[in-house]
């Protein structure tokens, strides 16, 4: 008994001399006792414990043996408790996940981009990062607030000029993202001369900023989401139908100069919206193929052109209410409603949207065996 007691004395607590009268009350019955156990003198000699002989009183027996009994229960319980305390970390530092063996719940979550196989530690780094998925911008709309008004005055103004009839509000809206020479002669069908469109095509863009003034402003968000592109060293390429020298012009007085690494003007493409010729052309420059390219635009002209393109498609809702732009992947109304992670799940090459990529077996029908239907006909008469 005495060895059991010496041995749970060491979890912490002091050891028990019997010279102080140590009383340890019964807490199991209802009942006090006014009689105390006394504890026999205990000494330390080395690593053994050796304790003076002790006569009991009559009626301590039972009392001392309560009493060390519940002593040493609460004692168990607390060496379970420290015991405890070993096995739950005070600070939650985990090891870095691999995908083996993993529990539900932990942080940090699963990256879908990692590639454990891969053994070049820089492409591995780079895969996990944003520089594996690239951002094409639509000019109008998207980053500069958008005017369809002037552009519909646009249009009238060079029908007046040229003596041809003012285009009705269907055929406006038809030719909305078209390039100013594919809409006059595929659409207007006022020449088919390319002296004349390109004439024409000039004179357009002439009244149109005359009639704008030189005023852009930047759209709301669309500033400080470029410069979180611009952090995360997302490559970003900017789209439109506007002659370069006009894009290149009011970027600089905006000052958004340097952001975006291609530029895709008028010139470059021979057909716009909603043929995706410039989207294609914009990941090309951007070394980028396209199921990793994100279409930022304000229409749905843009969004077919983008899936059409096999891109994702982020619709702005600027020019059209969002319940209209339902077809694009993600609506927004502005681009700062919007975050990395959101970019990284869109561009994710693994999405079924598109299909499985794999070509579809076409079935052989077989040709049946050629049967004369003529009947034999005897001449013998």
């Amino acid at each position: 008994m005495v060895d059991s007691i010496a041995a749970t004395s060491l979890l912490g607590h002091r050891p028990l001399w019997g010279g102080l009268g140590l009383s340890c009350k019964d807490i199991s019955y209802k009942r006090k006792f006014s009689d105390v156990s006394q504890f026999p003198l205990m000494e330390f000699l080395g690593r053994r414990i050796s304790a003076s002989p002790y006569h009991p009183r009559r009626g301590d027996d039972r009392l001392g043996a309560l009493s060390i009994k519940a002593l040493g229960m609460e004692l168990t319980k607390e060496a379970h408790s420290y015991r405890e305390e070993e096995r739950i970390p005070g600070n939650w530092r985990y090891r870095i996940d691999t995908g083996i063996d993993r529990k539900p719940g932990l942080w940090p979550p699963e990256n879908k981009a990692d590639n454990s196989s891969l053994h070049n530690p820089l492409l591995r780094q780079e895969r996990m990062g944003c520089g594996w998925l690239g951002a094409i911008f639509e000019w109008e709309g998207v980053i500069i607030e958008d005017n369809p008004g002037l552009e519909k005055q646009a249009w009238l103004a060079l029908s007046q000029e040229e003596g041809k009839s003012p285009p009705p509000a269907f055929v406006l809206r038809r030719i909305e993202g078209m390039k100013n020479e594919q809409a006059i002669s595929e659409v207007l069908c006022w020449s088919r001369d390319p002296a004349q469109l390109r004439r024409m095509a000039s004179r357009k863009e002439e009244i149109y900023q005359a009639l704008q003034g030189g005023m852009y402003r930047l759209r709301t968000g669309s500033q400080e989401f470029v410069n979180v592109l611009m952090n995360y060293k997302i490559p970003m390429a900017l789209v439109s139908t506007r002659p370069r020298k006009n894009l290149e012009t009011v970027i600089g007085t905006i000052g958004i100069e340097g952001y975006f690494s291609v530029i895709v003007a008028a010139e470059d493409v021979y057909r716009g919206k909603p043929d995706p010729e410039m989207f294609v052309y914009a990941a090309q420059l951007l070394n980028f193929i396209p199921e990793r390219c994100i279409v930022f635009g304000n229409s749905n002209l843009t969004v077919e052109a983008a899936h059409d393109a096999r891109m994702k498609c982020v619709a702005v809702a600027s020019k059209h209410p969002v319940f209209e732009l339902g077809a694009a992947d993600l609506v927004v109304r502005h681009l700062d409603e919007l975050s990395v992670v959101d970019l990284k799940n869109l561009a994710a090459i693994e999405s079924t949207e598109f299909g499985s990529g794999e070509p579809e077996m076409e079935m052989e029908l077989e040709e049946e065996p050629y049967t004369s239907t003529s009947a034999a006909v005897d001449d013998d008469f």
